[in-house]
Formats: C-alpha cells, structure tokens, sequence
C-alpha cells in the first residue's frame, strides 16, 4: 500500500519540476538577445578620441553608439535621482514599489511608477508600448532578467546610451555634445545633474519653455548630492552658479568627407576610431581654406589633400574637399575617393622601373623631339623641344615625350601590371585601351591609392637596412593607406624576399631626382619653393587644365594634394606646380623632422659613364664621370652616340684612307646625335658641335645619315583639313638637316615640287592616297619616305 503513496507523490513532483523547467526556460529566453534596435549616430573620432565629426542617425536623431567614456558625476547623479538602491536590487525595488503602490491608492491616480534604472532600460528597449498594469509586470520580469545578464555597470551604460535628452537628442553622449560642446567624460556637476533629471522630462530643455522648473530640479538634486556627501559645500555651490544651456551646439564637422566614407561602410551607425592626428587635421583644414580663397578668384573651387605617416600608412589627415561659403560647387564630393585624370604624377613609378631594369641610367639622354608613334602624337606642355635630355632631368621637369619613348621600350602592358601591383585598382580597361597615354593622364587614378603607392615605395626603402641576411624586402611594404586604428599594425609582419617589387636602389635615385627644389615647372616657367627640409615631390596637370596634383614624400611623411573642379571644368594656370604645388609645402611646414633616406649601398654600385650621353663609357667618351646604377645597370647599353672620325689637320672636313695619308689626318672622338635631335638639340647647347662634311673629293663611307624628317613620319596616315574658304588645304613638311646651308631638293612621286634652304619646309597639296616623298641634298645623299593621305577634310 505505501508504493502507491510514493508513486503518487514522485508523479506530482515530476509535474512541479516540468512546471519550474518550463518557467525557467521562459524566464531564461523572455530577453531578445538584442535589447535596442535604433539606427546610431556614425561618430568619427581622433586617434587621441576627440571627437572630429557626427552624423545624424538614419530615423533623424541624435544617438551616439554605447560608449563606456561617460563621467562618474552623470551616473552619481542619475542613481541619486532615479534609484538610490540600485547597486541593491535584482532589478526591482520591493520598497519602492510598496511605497508606489500607497502613494497611488491614498491619490487615487498614478504619482509614481517606481521604476528602476534597470526597469527604465527596459522601457526605453520597448518603446510603443502602452504604460499599464500588465506592461509594469513585463517590464519587472524583464529587468530581473536583464540583471542575470548584465552587470550594474552595463546596465547603466545601455541606460546613458538610449535615455531622452529632449528634441532629437538620445543618449548623454549625444547630449553633452549637443548642449555643452564636450564629451560625457568632462562633465561637470551643474552639468551631470541637469542631464540626470532631463530624462524625467525631457521637453524641459527646449530654450524658453519651463527653464525655471529644470533650474529648480537641477539645483534640488545638487543638494540632495550634497547631502550625500558626493560634493562638498563649494563644489554644490558653483554647481548651482552654472548656467543652462541656451541652444544646442553644433557638432564638430572636421573630416567630415572622412565622416561620410564610414558612414557609407557602416550605415546603421558606429563609433569609428580614426588614425587621424587631431591638431593636424585642424591645420591642415585652415591651410586650404586659406589657400582655396586665393584659387576661387580664378573660378577653381575644389581642393583635397592627405597627410600619411610613411611607416604604418596611417592617415594623420584627411581633406576630402573644401567648403565655398555662398555657393555649391561639389563641395561634398569627396576628391580623395574619386578618379581624376592622372597627368604626369606616374612618370616617377615608371622611371623607378627603367632603373630598376637596367633600360636606363639616371643620366641616360632620351629623346624629345616631335614625335609620331602609330597615330599618337604626344606634345610637351611647353610645346618645345630639347633635342635630347638627360633621364633624371626629363624626370624632374615632367617632359612628356621623353616619358612616352621610356614606355615605349618598357611596354606599356608591363607598366599596367606594374600600376596594378603597386595598388592602382582604377585601371579598369586592358591595357590596350589606355596604350603610351598611360603615362601622360589617359588614366584615372585616385588621390587615396596615389598618395599611398608614393608611400609604399619610401617604406620599402626605409625597410630595406632593417631586415638581415639577403632577403631585404617585406612584401607587404606595398599596402594601401589605412585611416582605422584597429587596423593600424596589420601589415606590421610580412614575409621577406630577395626582390622587391621595385628595387631600393631604383626608388632612392628616382627620389633624389625629385628633391630638386628649383625646377622649370612641367606647366610655367621656372618656380621656387623654399623648404629647409628634403622633400621628393612631383607634380601633375591633366589635359585642359581639369586636375592640379602634387605628392611629396620624406621618410617620415607622405602628402597628396589635388587642386581643380569637381565637375571637371578646366581653368587657365590650374596647374600642379601653381595650384597644388604651394599647399603641399605649407602643410609640409606644419610637420616635424628633417631626416632623408638611408643610400642602400648594397643595391647601387658605381660604374663610369660617358658625360655627354649618360651611357655606359667606351673608349670612344673622352668625358668621363662617374654615377651609381643597380645591379641590372650595370649590363646596360654602352654609348651609342660617340663616333670614331678622321678629319684635317683643321678640323674642316671629314676625310678616309682612300683620299688621304692617314699621317695627314687626325682621329677624334666625336658625339653625335641622330639629324631629327641634333636639329632640335643644338640650340640648347652651345657647346654641342656638328660633326664636319666629308671634302668634297672624299666620298662618304659612312652609313651616318645627314637629314631625317621631321614630319611625316615613315608610313604616316593623315588627314589634311580643307581651308575656312572652302578650298583644299596644305600640309607642311618639316626636314632636319645637320647642315642647314646644303640645298635640299623635294620631289613628290617622282615630281620636282621645289628647293630649301637654311629652313627645311615645304608645302605640299597631295590628293588622296598613297606617297613617295625623295629629298636629295647638294651633296647627293638622298632620303625617300612613304605616307597616305586619307582624305580632305
């Protein structure tokens, strides 16, 4: 009879036990896992974490992300306020509540919901829901639930973080930024105790409206701090003194295109810790609103500019655009981030590649004389023509032929992948599409990826001493810029190689080219710029005056600037060197340090070279000097220019073995260039010698030719415009020849069409089709040439 009882009783306790698992589990699950669903302010902060700028949230308020950075005074106040026995109770007050309930049965009406802060976060969380009986019930349960989770202080975080503060203003850090222009962590007492009663009734703030009702809760709460002890007799006292605030302020908008990229990122709002040196930045902003009053008179109303740290590729400033007071002109348009034609802010990369190959030497002359590559007829800014010029100074006075004939021999698909690995993501077409105008602006780049490619290749140089043994290069010191703190030391490790992808030799000699501080502007005349520092700075220009760059570099610093019009209208002198050339050395004025890069002896290696030409010597240079090459420098081309002639006794005339006693002649060593370069070269340099005619009863042997054209270029296709009458135009004809005083005789299929002298030119009306163009000289030598004319225009 008893295992019936028992039975029995284990049975109801099972059903005891289901009934408290059920209600456990009920209890355990009743918290959403995510209390608050609210979009949040994107607030971007300085390294430092002062505020830089906010955004507005996406359903209109101001609501900054939870921030644990709140003043003790605010939750001081706001536990003496709201709920002194907070740190007691398991989420609900028991005596509170009783006393709630006999305050309210004695009136007859609701004087007092008894709510704790913790029961409060949970209200706010349910927002909407009606304030009764039953929804009071809810909220208890929740807020003990609530406390099993959180701890006292997470509580009071999510309470600070989504509390009323009045008008559109949610949490009290958004508060404090709004109504006293600081962050939560320098409250003072007047002021944690105003933002502790505002939540109770946050339509008190609003200017003119019940302000001595506010006053006097504020100051109540003070004595009642005071009488707790939390603040002494003249701490209460100035507290009282202080005044409320007059109207909200507004937000610091520094970085503020910096602001809009996080906050396309992160469209539901975040707090965003930048890289981003906040007095730097202040500086940086004034320098180009100052200079950008000075751009405006010439209608250019766009500027941006990025200041990195070379070491980590931290972005210590960020200027997106500028702002034009009374009228919109893109102004929000974020320049860094947006393509522009490139100009000439390439060519370093590319001469830093011939280096590197081998193809050049720093010294090695290039062409620059009108030229025609397949349709392509690239033209220098200035319009003239050198001749020849030396690498380095092609380089540092951005000469675009010479720039072309280097892509030229490195192929222009190989220059493309060389861009793309570097971190140039804009090159989007084959490379056929962009073709040799790659290297003179026909491609798009960004201010953010240019600036960080210059980084990247002086980190590789500062890098290259610090790694033992042979492998000298980090692979990851090519890495994109990076304004995110968290993300600051992500490339600090990297596997090491024996080659880099640009050599440390290569980068230091292109970058000693570009310390040149007085240079013959690639856009206007000779410019000065004063810096006690080094810098390696280039400039660019794109076609039509559109795009103004200048980047700089040290071993410390990067900067990048961009001068012009967001809608791309082009302005007469929007020039780098006139425009963005002046903000890249004020801001480089506004930074520390002065060292230069460490010469990686290891990668340069001395050799002789001929003066004149810059190549390889042979024992045809009798000027000889000495230069450093890298290690693929050192098997480049010998001197091609230096020729072994006999002349007289006088030095008059040419002569050979077969006219005249070799002990009546005398050898020499003479530098000659090609007829086109000589033409274009020679007035440049006085010292420059034209190689002496053969005597007339000497005939040549030589395959050296005495003429070339100009123009048109072996198998041109060209079009000829008809004239404004209506009637068939001209075309031109241009001969180099290196004695101007021989008589030249033009023939046209065969056709005698004229003479010239002194100034080789001709005028020529050919029909449609194919042609021959012979020229003979006085002296016999003759020069035949092929081109199409396509049509009358």
């Amino acid at each position: 009879m008893e295992y019936p009882k028992i039975y029995r009783w284990i049975s109801r306790k099972k059903y005891y036990i289901g009934i408290f698992l059920v209600c456990s589990m009920l209890f355990y699950y009743c918290l959403p896992q995510q209390l608050f669903h609210e979009p949040y302010s994107t607030v971007l902060e300085a390294s430092n974490g002062k505020l830089m700028s906010a955004s507005i949230a996406k359903d209109g308020q101001w609501r900054f992300p939870e921030t644990d950075l709140v003043s003790d005074k605010f939750y001081k106040a706001l536990i003496t306020f709201e709920d002194k026995r907070f740190y007691h109770h398991p989420g609900v007050d028991p005596l509170s509540f009783a006393r709630a309930v006999k305050q309210n049965v004695s009136r007859g009406e609701v004087v007092s919901g008894a709510s704790t802060i913790t029961m409060q976060v949970i209200r706010l969380s349910r927002k909407g829901k009606s304030r009764n009986i039953f929804e009071k019930a809810i909220e208890m349960v929740l807020a003990t639930r609530l406390e099993l989770r959180c701890s006292k202080e997470e509580i009071l975080r999510l309470y600070a973080a989504h509390a009323p503060f009045g008008g559109n203003v949610v949490g009290v850090d958004a508060a404090c930024w709004r109504y006293f222009g600081r962050s939560a962590k320098d409250l003072s007492w007047g002021e944690a105790a105003l933002l502790a009663v505002l939540p109770n009734s946050p339509s008190l703030i609003h200017p003119g409206k019940n302000r001595d009702h506010l006053l006097k809760k504020r100051n109540a709460l003070i004595d009642r701090l005071y009488q707790a002890e939390m603040l002494d007799e003249l701490a209460a006292t100035l507290a009282k003194e202080e005044p409320l605030p007059d109207k909200p302020f507004p937000l610091p908008q520094y970085a503020r295109h910096l602001l809009a990229r996080t906050a396309t990122q992160n469209p539901n709002g975040s707090k965003v810790v930048s890289t981003i040196d906040y007095d730097l930045q202040l500086r940086v902003e004034q320098i180009l609103a100052d200079r950008h009053r000075i751009l405006s008179g010439n209608e250019i109303h766009n500027a941006a500019a990025i200041v990195a740290d070379v070491k980590t590729g931290n972005v210590l400033a960020y200027v997106g655009n500028v702002v034009n007071p009374g009228s919109y002109h893109g102004d929000d348009v974020d320049i860094i981030q947006s393509p522009r034609s490139t100009g000439s802010i390439l060519k370093p990369f590319l001469f830093a590649a011939m280096l590197d190959e081998g193809k050049i030497l720093s010294r090695t002359i290039l062409p620059d004389i009108p030229t025609y590559i397949n349709g392509f007829t690239p033209k220098n800014f200035s319009k003239q023509y050198d001749g020849a010029v030396a690498a380095d100074q092609a380089l540092i006075r951005s000469l675009n032929i010479p720039a072309v004939y280097q892509l030229k021999q490195y192929k222009y698909e190989r220059f493309h992948h060389l861009l793309t690995s570097l971190g140039m993501s804009t090159l989007t077409r084959p490379p056929d599409h962009y073709g040799l105008a790659l290297i003179l602006g026909g491609a798009e780049g960004t201010l953010w990826e240019i600036t960080g490619m210059y980084a990247s290749m002086a980190r590789t140089l500062n890098n290259f001493d610090e790694h033992p043994g042979k492998n000298k290069y980090a692979k990851a010191d090519f890495h994109p810029l990076t304004y995110l703190l968290q993300d600051s030391t992500a490339f600090r490790n990297s596997e090491l190689s024996e080659k880099g992808v640009l050599n440390a030799g290569a980068i230091y000699q292109t970058f000693d080219a570009l310390v040149e501080l007085s240079r013959p502007g690639e856009e206007s005349g000779w410019k000065n710029f004063f810096s006690a520092k080094k810098i390696a700075w280039k400039t660019g220009t794109s076609f039509g005056f559109r795009d103004g760059w200048a980047v700089g570099v040290t071993p410390d610093y990067v900067i990048g600037i961009w001068v012009g019009n967001a809608d791309g209208e082009g302005r007469p002198g929007l020039t780098g060197t006139d425009a963005a050339a002046p903000i890249l050395f004020d801001i480089f004025s506004q930074l520390p340090g002065d060292r230069w890069f460490t010469k990686p002896q290891q990668e340069l290696f001395a050799i002789p070279v001929c003066a004149k030409s810059g190549y390889r010597t042979t024992d045809r240079c009798d000027d000889v000097d000495t230069i450093y090459v890298t290690e693929k420098g050192l098997q480049s081309s010998p001197c091609p220019y230096h020729q072994r002639v006999q002349l007289t006794k006088d030095h008059k005339f040419r002569v050979h073995s077969a006219c005249e006693a070799l002990s009546k002649t005398e050898t020499m060593s003479w530098f000659v260039l090609p007829p086109i370069t000589e033409y274009y070269y020679r007035p440049h340099d006085p010292t420059y010698k034209t190689l002496p005619p053969f005597r007339t009863d000497c005939a040549s042997q030589t395959t050296l030719s005495a003429m070339d054209l100009i123009y048109p270029k072996p198998h041109a296709r060209m079009y000829i415009p008809r004239d404004l009458n209506g009637e068939p135009g001209q075309a031109v004809f241009h001969l180099a020849h290196r004695n101007p005083a021989v008589t030249v005789f033009w023939h046209l299929d065969g056709t005698f069409i004229g003479k010239t002298l002194k100034s080789h030119h001709m005028a020529v009306n050919p029909a449609e089709g194919s042609h021959t163009l012979t020229l003979i000289d006085e002296k016999g030598e003759v020069l035949e040439q092929k081109f199409e004319i396509l049509s009358k225009m």
